[in-house]
């Protein structure tokens, strides 16, 4: 794989294992509010599974191509808010505030601090 492609794999796969545990963790929140918290664990962990299936090798392929550790902590981060405020919006229902946008802006400098030579 080439360096670019090794990097839209490993995002692709993050930001697919994102999207489950973005529901793992937030969408009992809209469906579950009158389950026991328990049950809402329960229901998470089932979800949370396919997201490390999906993690696992993203973080393999990553780092077994030359991404350091930083790096793929940082590409994490970029895609959970990537995918967390669409999912806050359309799922959840919830508005943006100009606090996502500086939010994203301050990532935008950490992938160009950690990705710096």
């Amino acid at each position: 794989m080439t360096p670019l492609q090794t990097i839209a794999a490993t995002v692709t796969l993050l930001a697919a294992s994102n999207l489950f545990m973005t529901f793992a963790w937030y969408g009992h929140l809209k469906h579950l509010q009158s389950s026991p918290w328990w049950w809402a664990a329960l229901a998470s962990w089932g979800i949370a599974l396919f997201e490390y299936l999906l993690q696992v090798p993203a973080n393999r392929i990553g780092f077994g191509s030359g991404l350091s550790l930083a790096q793929l902590k940082i590409l994490q981060e970029v895609v959970t808010l990537a995918v967390f405020a669409p999912f806050a919006m359309f799922y959840m229902g919830e508005r943006l505030s100009w606090n996502y946008l500086w939010a994203s802006l301050c990532l935008v400098g950490a992938v160009y601090f950690i990705f710096r030579p």
